[in-house]
């Protein structure tokens, strides 16, 4: 993002020492104690205060009998610091993003997939000691990659079909296979041969415009094309939509593993054509150094292998 020259103006002029000095004044709420933790003078405080002042055009701190508190604009000054301050001390010294000190707050977009392979082990692995960061899970749409480009999105959780752009870092977070779903009263009782595969009527997830991408490549190669006759967002949906009827679904493993047994349906191995796929974690090349987003890359790995082992 672009700075304009006012601001830099701004910023040459500032003194970043006050700003801490403000931040401590604000938590002390007293000149002597402040100066005691800052290892200056009162002196020296009370005139780095007056020229708080001045920067602000506003009192910042007024005295009370219990001690110095904060006007409104001070409230808000300190709330932008507490979040400002560590970020800029990391920078200069190179340090480790602390999500027990930090706050802050990652969107990542995802399928229900991913959602259900990560997120339980998240909550039980990560959060516990993150208790300032928050996970913002969002739904996978089109324009997914889109909002990865523009910073809209902090990363993104998906199978690797081949649209990710080549300039986005990616990893592999893990590898699954796909299952077949289908009525408990189905003909079929245990594996799907590809002409059977080709000539049934399917529900379909659409992941990307409209379509479940990987069955769909992998068909095209091989000279078919499936009927779609539902489409929905999601695979949960699309494996309760199965009892009762002569539909099949076509669903990743993992998933079906966690959920509970459902006697209605019957899960069955694939075509062997419909070979696995695996999943991946993508991300900006303007983030790859970024401490707090090193640290959420971790995070995720982490929960990623927690999730799939269990």
């Amino acid at each position: 993002m672009a700075i304009s020259i006012m601001r830099l103006t701004q910023l040459r002029q500032a003194d970043l020492n006050l700003l801490v000095v403000f931040a401590v004044l604000a938590e002390e709420r007293s000149v002597s104690r402040s100066a005691s933790r800052l290892a200056l003078s009162q002196p020296a405080v009370s005139r780095a205060l007056q020229r708080l002042r001045d920067l602000f055009r506003d009192d910042l701190l007024i005295r009370t009998a219990t001690g110095y508190e904060p006007t409104p604009k001070g409230q808000r000054m300190l709330s932008e610091l507490s979040a400002i301050l560590p970020r800029l001390d990391r920078m200069l010294a190179g340090a480790d993003f602390d999500p027990a000190e930090e706050s802050a707050t990652f969107r990542i977009a995802c399928t229900d997939n991913a959602a259900q392979v990560i997120c339980p082990s998240l909550c039980r692995t990560i959060l516990p000691a993150s208790k300032r960061v928050t996970f913002q899970f969002l739904a996978w749409h089109d324009g997914s990659l889109e909002e990865l480009e523009h910073g809209r999105l902090d990363l993104a959780l998906n199978a690797d079909d081949g649209h990710a752009p080549e300039r986005f870092h990616r990893e592999v977070i893990y590898e699954d296979e796909f299952v077949c779903v289908v009525s408990k009263d189905s003909p079929h009782t245990r594996r799907i041969t590809l002409k059977q595969y080709a000539n049934g009527l399917h529900i379909g997830i659409g992941t990307l415009a409209g379509r479940q991408t990987i069955p769909e490549q992998r068909l095209m190669a091989l000279g078919y094309q499936r009927t779609c006759v539902l489409e929905v967002p999601y695979f949960v949906a699309a494996m309760r939509c199965i009892p009762g009827t002569d539909l099949i679904a076509t669903l990743p493993k993992r998933l079906m593993a966690g959920e509970p047994h459902d006697p209605r349906i019957r899960v069955l191995e694939p075509p062997p054509e419909l070979t696995g796929f695996r999943y991946l974690m993508i991300w900006h090349p303007r983030v790859h150094t970024d401490a707090a987003h090193t640290w959420l890359r971790s995070a995720i790995r982490q929960a990623c292998r927690k999730g799939v082992l269990a």
